[in-house]
């Protein structure tokens, strides 16, 4: 009676269990064609913020405005102050974003250079040329310049938007034509290269007088990437200048200036006083910050600190402020300030291994600045700091183990 009772109970468990099974699972038993693979879906599994980003935005005059340009993860873009972000870039074929600008005087019209320019490895991200938005944002369209690789910097003319420089480091793993300096006159219809120096040397900083926009500077850096090592510095980086709207470009051998061989540079006009212009130059034993008081003809040096210039491919930015030319903002592996015209400089508590900054040219109080683990913007002149994190980080190598359920690990 037992054995019996026990028969018809596996009998029914042998009837729920067919029942459940997929009507193909059963034909698959009696020799039908094997199901079709189901398709693999990705979702977010985290972390939700520590993303580095590497170029970043404001709108003139507009606090709630942001774009952030990450290292590999696109576009993002926030109508309200830096509280929420979302993606604008993601259906372009390129995810990193060297560069970002705003046309001051058309704030629809947005550029981004695509390529990863804080260069230390040569498996940085590539991109592919520089991108254009004339709705905010939400539409993009490639104006060119595919071969570029590492669009560092872009700067578009203060009074007319179809005037746009751009700063193209080049792709930096051997010989190049297609780095230095770009110009457009037509809002990247068409572009012409008016600052090359040799095909070793690409543009590594570049800086526009809003007092004169005729006047520009531009840094050279001289740098090959291996897999082995990043070479970086020689006799072909220089500092230049233009003082006719980029048409033609001199190297400046002022006396006051380093001597040859230099490494990376950058260079920054303030925008309240067109005559004064830093440099933040790599140098061995020969200084870190120079000055100009005559719009670039004769230089000294203002500070010897080496800890301005250190790592230099992966940092080496500066920003003078637009309500005083003699505060600096300094991005490094630590984050500086000097209010003394670059003599003196303060470690401030923002960022960490810093890339970026943006300076409001109609508020001093506002500005951003981008860094490994994200974005920090202020509009109180950084006396206070919202902290900005997206979910686009680099992870260098995922695991997971054998628990139930199962734990991610990453790194």
């Amino acid at each position: 009676m037992i054995a019996l009772r026990l028969r018809i109970a596996l009998a029914g468990l042998l009837t729920a269990a067919l029942a459940a099974v997929p009507a193909h699972a059963q034909r698959r038993g009696r020799g039908g064609p094997p199901p079709a693979p189901q398709p693999l879906h990705f979702q977010f599994a985290g972390p939700s913020s520590g993303g580095r980003i590497a170029s970043i935005s404001g709108v003139p005059g507009d606090t709630a405005v942001w774009y952030l340009g990450s290292s590999s993860g696109g576009v993002w873009k926030s109508i309200d102050g830096g509280h929420s972000f979302g993606p604008v870039f993601d259906r372009e074929p390129v995810q990193a974003i060297g560069a970002l600008a705003v046309a001051p005087s058309n704030h629809n019209e947005v550029w981004a250079g695509t390529g990863e320019a804080w260069a230390i490895r040569d498996a940085d991200v590539i991109g592919d040329g520089i991108y254009k938005s004339t709705d905010g944002g939400m539409h993009w369209t490639n104006m060119g310049l595919r071969e570029t690789g590492r669009i560092g910097r872009v700067i578009v003319n203060p009074t007319n938007p179809d005037i746009v420089y751009v700063c193209a480091l080049g792709r930096a793993t051997g010989p190049q034509q297609d780095r230095g300096v770009f110009r457009t006159m037509d809002g990247g219809k068409t572009w012409k290269r008016v600052l090359f120096v040799d095909e070793n040397t690409g543009c590594s900083g570049l800086s526009l007088d809003l007092q004169n926009p005729a006047v520009l500077f531009a840094g050279m850096w001289q740098m090959e990437m291996h897999t082995y090592a990043e070479l970086g510095g020689g006799p072909s980086s220089g500092l230049y200048v233009s003082r006719d709207s980029g048409a033609t470009w001199s190297r400046i051998d002022d006396p006051g200036l380093p001597h040859s061989p230099l490494g990376k540079i950058d260079v920054a006009v303030a925008p309240t006083a067109g005559n004064r212009v830093y440099a933040l130059i790599q140098t061995v034993d020969q200084g870190s910050v120079w000055r100009s008081d005559d719009g670039g003809h004769h230089w000294r040096v203002v500070s010897w600190d080496r800890l301005l210039v250190g790592r230099a491919g992966y940092y080496i930015h500066l920003a003078v402020s637009s309500g005083n030319a003699d505060e600096v903002l300094l991005s490094n592996s630590s984050f500086w300030r000097s209010t003394d015209g670059g003599k003196t400089w303060e470690s401030m508590p923002w960022g960490g291994d810093n890339h970026d900054i943006w300076m409001d040219p109609l508020n001093p109080n506002h500005f951003g600045i981008t860094y490994d683990g994200g974005a920090s913007v202020t509009t109180d002149h950084g006396r206070t700091m919202t902290r900005i994190g997206i979910p686009n980080a680099q992870m260098y190598h995922v695991a997971v183990d054998n628990q139930v359920p199962y734990w991610v690990y990453g790194n």
